[in-house]
């Protein structure tokens, strides 16, 4: 059966609620799933939830922006203790810096003309991880773009006038801290820009797994990441990186075929680490252990 390891909800820049992602997943056929949140783990016990309900392993998970040698690179986190005090401690400091950069993005709109206003961005956010897709939605709300793409194309892509970097922490002590927190560090889409040249440094790093199956990752690129994780003995996930309908590049639950082998190596790496089946005691996760 298929599988979807890397999708994001409402609780960070997605457009489907948890249990709405979770839905998609059980009526896509899928046999496990995590909803990877950026830089939060707000939407895992309304997944989990929602997917002992429905019979569906749904592993909590995560995507955290970090950097690399200058490099931009994600790094997903699977079976983490959503309740770890570091891990959150970290968390909070993203969301902070998130709101911050908001707030510049805002005033680099109005500097050009487009006078958006934060509660406007506000009012688009329904989880606590603000990014750009939501001054994005609000810029379309407002009548400003007639598009998130354009947004994007426009105004909030690196380069663009209103674009601002933000805060990442480095992808080492990432890793360490996804790795306290008993979770599973796997590098996200490395097949995009030069993150793939950070895979043997990540890897000493302590990386688990790379993620080998993308929307964005051509076959080529898909099979040159196997033949990696073989050599570096990584473990292989993969996703649609799924927003939902209505973002900037709207990409289905499901749609990007992932064998159910890369969810069993993720049970294989919790059971051989003491994190499958999860922690009965663990309020927000409780819901998928089997």
């Amino acid at each position: 059966m298929a599988v979807d390891l890397h999708i994001h909800s409402t609780a960070s820049d997605g457009t489907l609620t948890p249990a709405q992602v979770v839905s998609a997943a059980s009526d896509a056929g899928l046999s496990a799933i995590a909803v990877t949140d950026h830089d939060t783990v707000a939407g895992v016990e309304e997944a989990v939830a929602a997917g002992f309900e429905l019979g569906l392993d749904v592993f909590p998970a995560l995507e955290i922006g970090a950097y690399h040698s200058g490099k931009e690179v994600h790094i997903l986190g699977y079976l983490v203790d959503v309740q770890d005090s570091d891990l959150l401690r970290l968390l909070s400091h993203i969301r902070d810096s998130r709101r911050e950069r908001a707030d510049r993005i805002v005033d680099r709109l109005h500097a050009v003309g487009v006078p958006l206003s934060l509660d406007d961005v506000l009012e688009k956010c329904h989880g606590d991880s603000l990014g750009r897709p939501h001054v994005a939605a609000a810029m379309v709300a407002r009548g400003f773009v007639p598009h998130a793409q354009a947004a994007f194309e426009r105004y909030l892509r690196r380069g663009r006038p209103a674009y601002v970097p933000r805060f990442r922490p480095p992808a080492n002590e990432t890793i360490d801290l996804i790795l306290s927190a008993g979770g599973v560090p796997v590098i996200a889409h490395p097949g995009i820009g030069n993150a793939i040249s950070t895979v043997n440094s990540l890897t000493e790093a302590g990386l688990v797994g790379l993620e080998a199956y993308h929307v964005d990752h051509t076959q080529a690129k898909t099979q040159r990441l196997l033949t990696i994780a073989a050599a570096l003995h990584l473990i292989v996930t993969g996703g649609s990186d799924s927003h939902g309908p209505g973002g900037p590049k709207p990409v289905a639950v499901g749609q990007v075929p992932v064998p159910d082998d890369c969810a069993e190596a993720i049970r294989e790496w919790g059971r051989a680490n003491g994190r499958w089946p999860l922690p009965a005691a663990a309020p927000a996760t409780r819901a998928a252990t089997k």
